[in-house]
C-alpha cells in the first residue's frame, strides 16, 4: 500500500495527536495522585489480617463484598482457622458456611482451600513473593496477586517485571471518569493506567482511587461540588 503527501501528513498528525493525548492523561494523572495523596494520607488497605496468608484469604473473600462485611467474617474465621495446614484440611461444606455473607462462597471456599493445599505442597507453606506465581494459585487474578503481593512483598513487587496495578470497582470507575483510562474492561484499564501512571505511584493510586470512591466519587451520585479533582476531571457535574 503507497501513501501520498497527504495521506502522510493524516499519518502524522493522528500519531502526534495519540501521543498528545497521551502525555495529557499522564500528566492529569501525576496531578491526580499528588491531589488525592495530600487528601487521603493514610490511604491503604483496610481488610484486617495477621500474615501473609490471611491477607490472600481476605482478598479473595472481597470479590463482589465489602471489606467491611469480609472483616467481619474473618474474624470470626481467623479465630476458627490458625494455620494453612487448618484451611487445606478444612470440610468445604463447612467452610462455605463459615464464608457465605460474603457472597459466591462456593467458589471462594474452593479457591481458598485449593490454594492452601497448592501452596503446602508447592511453596513450603508460604504465600509466594512474585506474580508469577501468585497467579498459579486457584481463585487469584491479577487484581489479587496486586494487592497480596504488594502488601505481603513491597520490595519483591516494586521490582517484580510482571506486577502492576490492582483495578477493583473505584479504580475502573475513576479511572474512567477522569479520563486516565478509556477501556470498561479491568485489564485494559490497567495496562493504560501502568503506561501513564509512574511506577512508584502504582501501589498507592489503588487505595487513593478507591477511598476517594468511597469518600466522593460515589457510583451513582457523585459529590462533584466537594471534589478537589472537578477543575480537571471530564466528567465532572455530568454523571448522577
Amino acid at each position: 500500500m503507497s501513501y501520498d503527501a497527504e495521506d502522510w501528513g493524516d499519518v502524522t498528525r493522528g500519531i502526534m495527536a495519540k501521543k498528545a493525548g497521551a502525555a495529557a492523561r499522564a500528566a492529569r494523572a501525576i496531578e491526580i495522585v499528588a491531589r488525592l495523596r495530600g487528601e487521603y494520607p493514610q490511604a491503604g488497605i483496610v481488610l484486617r489480617f495477621g500474615s501473609d496468608w490471611e491477607l490472600l484469604v481476605a482478598v479473595i473473600l472481597s470479590a463482589q463484598c465489602t471489606d467491611k462485611m469480609v472483616n467481619q467474617v474473618t474474624a470470626e474465621l481467623f479465630r476458627k482457622y490458625h494455620s494453612v495446614e487448618d484451611y487445606a484440611s478444612a470440610d468445604l461444606a463447612e467452610f462455605e458456611l463459615d464464608i457465605r455473607p460474603t457472597g459466591f462462597f462456593r467458589n471462594k471456599a474452593k479457591h481458598i482451600i485449593g490454594s492452601a493445599q497448592k501452596i503446602l505442597a508447592e511453596h513450603g507453606g508460604e504465600v509466594p513473593a512474585s506474580m508469577a506465581e501468585l497467579l498459579t494459585l486457584p481463585g487469584v487474578a491479577r487484581k489479587t496477586a496486586n494487592i497480596v503481593l504488594g502488601n505481603a512483598h513491597p520490595k519483591a513487587y516494586a521490582s517484580d517485571p510482571d506486577a502492576g496495578i490492582a483495578v477493583d470497582t473505584h479504580v475502573n470507575r475513576l479511572s474512567q471518569r477522569l479520563g486516565i483510562a478509556a477501556s470498561t474492561n479491568s485489564d485494559k484499564i490497567e495496562q493504560e493506567l501502568m503506561e501513564i501512571v509512574p511506577r512508584e505511584d502504582w501501589f498507592q493510586l489503588t487505595y487513593l482511587l478507591i477511598e476517594h470512591g468511597r469518600a466522593v466519587c460515589a457510583a451513582k451520585r457523585p459529590r462533584c461540588a466537594e471534589c478537589l479533582l472537578q477543575d480537571i476531571c471530564p466528567s465532572a457535574f455530568r454523571v448522577g
